[in-house]
């Protein structure tokens, strides 16, 4: 049974995800996808502020719904960052408290700021008072050697005081000296308990839980103790496995696009983009994991990650790397729809 009688937009979403989900990313994902929610890699304000607006805003309308991540600690820059963000068409404001990486420690922001909560709250009821689009927030589940579940619930409680209804909780703490992000993303143990708590303990709240999820049988799973399910790495290796997200989790009735047509769609997007002057590589960097699992798969992404070919711009690599692929059946595509 649901959480919620009224189901989430962010019933599966993707995480941002530095240096994948960028536009191309998620224009790709938005192939296999309509409903799934795309999030941008994370922006810090002072990128928008005082740099290239365009480079890191823009984005095709064919992407909605997604979210901009911001990060940042200062209540005004982040108020102007997100304002920014609303102009040019995104659906959410997603504050990041969770990036445990020293350059973004050395900017006082990321999973750092789970220390201050009241400095959180003031960023997202500035952020609110200059948006109507929802200004939610990522965050992991403790700081060092900081476990009890009482810090998150606490963090959580102060921050939805200042009006935030929507918390993504990496159900890892984040260690902030010792591991690199990598690590940090696999040695802090999982406690999916502790986001299913904060639901029962924050019932008016939409929790979505991340952190390690890989099948749509776990995102099920999830469901039934929480509003959303945020994929993260496994969406990037292995993007087939969003086909199915749409039937399962959001009702729809056309079938899944695949494995074929979102090639199909994708080299109609490269032709579009080499038209402006758009280096193939930097599109098909995303697909490589489009036929992992099918025989051949290896061949496919070698071809696809040749520099020289790349370089040409020639869409005829689709054509070479297809060759190498053989055994695609339905089969493969069930299975694929069904993990």
């Amino acid at each position: 049974m649901p959480v919620s009688s009224r189901p989430s937009p962010r019933r599966v979403s993707v995480a941002p995800m530095m240096d994948w989900t960028d536009r191309h990313c998620r224009s790709f994902h938005r192939m296999l996808s309509h409903h799934t929610f795309l999030y941008t890699e994370m922006v810090t304000t002072g990128a928008l502020l005082f740099g290239d607006v365009e480079r890191h805003l823009a984005f095709t309308p064919d992407e909605a719904p997604v979210a901009l991540q911001l990060g940042g600690s200062e209540p005004d820059d982040l108020a102007r960052a997100a304002k920014l963000g609303e102009r040019w068409g995104y659906d959410e404001i997603n504050l990041n408290c969770g990036c445990p990486s020293e350059r973004v420690q050395r900017g006082a922001f990321g999973a750092c700021l789970m220390n201050e909560p009241r400095l959180v709250a003031d960023c997202v009821k500035a952020m609110r008072d200059a948006v109507s689009v929802p200004v939610t927030v990522k965050h992991r589940i403790g700081v060092d050697a900081v476990e009890d579940y009482a810090f998150v619930r606490d963090f959580v409680g102060t921050v939805a005081q200042a009006g935030c209804e929507v918390f993504v909780v990496h159900a890892r703490n984040a260690i902030l000296k010792g591991l690199s992000p990598k690590e940090n993303r696999e040695i802090p143990p999982l406690k999916y308990d502790y986001a299913y708590r904060l639901k029962r303990d924050f019932p008016s709240l939409e929790i979505v839980i991340n952190g390690g999820i890989t099948t749509l049988d776990e995102v099920e799973q999830h469901l039934a103790h929480v509003d959303g399910v945020m994929l993260g790495r496994e969406a990037y290796h292995n993007p087939y496995l969003l086909a199915g997200v749409d039937a399962r989790f959001y009702g729809a009735s056309e079938p899944a696009p695949t494995r074929e047509d979102a090639e199909a769609a994708l080299i109609a997007y490269c032709a579009a983009e080499l038209k402006r002057g758009t280096y193939l590589g930097a599109i098909v960097r995303h697909a490589l994991g489009l036929y992992r699992g099918v025989p051949g798969a290896r061949g496919w992404r070698r071809i696809l990650s040749d520099s020289k070919q790349l370089a040409r711009g020639d869409l005829a690599i689709f054509d070479e790397a297809r060759a190498h692929l053989s055994g695609r059946d339905e089969i493969s595509e069930k299975k694929a729809l069904q993990d």
